[in-house]
């Protein structure tokens, strides 16, 4: 009889250990959202890099579009994000979604979204492309991004602003091919027109402007905000205290940005960046 009691109480004391373990896990796993635009690879993967690496959590990352990462913040799909492009770009997600995620404020200042050409192009203005030998040049059309994003809703507005819409198209493609066949034409010294956006490596590369937009369809300066679902306190507060502190700068997303177009993977040109900033990442933890 007392080793069939000994025999239980082992078994329930592994089953309460398993069950602790499970637990444990469970509080320390935790997903990310983003959307593929360079810049955003880049401040995600840092804060992966971040997560993973001082507090010790294992980061699903999930790479979606702007619809997508948003509903998924706003049903508990995903935990998190540092993505949200705010006031202008993904405004109407946040009409959307706004009563159902946290947003945690600014993590990046001083970006900006609208129509990019090659400096060499003698076109400074979007009312430019009213102009059939402009349109010519091009061929009518603007390479654009995914569909869905922020600045591919703004860019169809700027065809019916500006009226030039039913001559002009976007052209929808990814960031990544867009910034390739800017690159390609650049190279060649070829006209043509992208949706483009700051911070963006290809500034960095490249001498680009970005056509004027006297009627402010793209809006001004905006910032780009840290969204976390509700109850992301609550349940991980020790990541979510690193998501409300992370805060850096065009130039630190630069750099990162650099990297990865130059060959390191995105975890590699993450860890280099979160190394060479042993201080202010200790910020955003403390």
């Amino acid at each position: 009889m007392l080793k069939k009691l000994n025999l239980l109480l082992s078994v329930f004391m592994v089953t309460l250990l398993l069950a602790g373990c499970s637990a444990n896990s469970d509080e320390k796993n935790i997903t990310l959202a983003y959307v593929a635009w360079d810049s955003e690879i880049a401040s995600t993967y840092v804060v992966k890099e971040v997560l993973e690496q001082k507090l010790h959590y294992n980061v699903e990352m999930l790479q979606v579009d702007a619809g997508p990462m948003f509903a998924g913040i706003a049903d508990g799909s995903a935990d998190a994000m540092v993505a949200a492009w705010l006031p202008t770009t993904h405004a109407s997600y946040i009409d959307q979604y706004g009563d159902r995620i946290e947003d945690l404020g600014p993590n990046l200042d001083g970006t900006k979204i609208g129509l990019v050409v090659p400096a060499y192009m003698d076109i400074n203005s979007i009312e430019d492309l009213t102009s059939e030998e402009v349109g010519k040049t091009v061929n009518h059309q603007i390479i654009g991004i995914e569909p869905g994003a922020g600045l591919m809703m703004a860019t169809e507005s700027v065809l019916d602003e500006y009226e030039l819409r039913g001559q002009w198209t976007v052209l929808e493609s990814s960031s990544a091919a867009m910034a390739q066949e800017l690159d390609k034409a650049y190279q060649a010294e070829q006209p043509i027109i992208v949706t483009g956006w700051t911070p963006h490596w290809k500034f960095a590369k490249m001498d680009l402007k970005y056509l004027e937009d006297p009627k402010n369809v793209y809006g001004g300066d905006e910032q780009i905000h840290t969204i976390a679902r509700q109850g992301l306190e609550e349940d991980k507060a020790d990541a979510y205290a690193l998501l409300d502190n992370f805060s850096w700068t065009p130039d630190d997303m630069a750099a990162v940005m650099v990297e990865i177009t130059e060959g390191k993977s995105p975890e590699d040109a993450a860890k280099a960046w979160v190394k060479q900033n042993a201080d202010k990442v200790n910020e955003w933890i403390n």
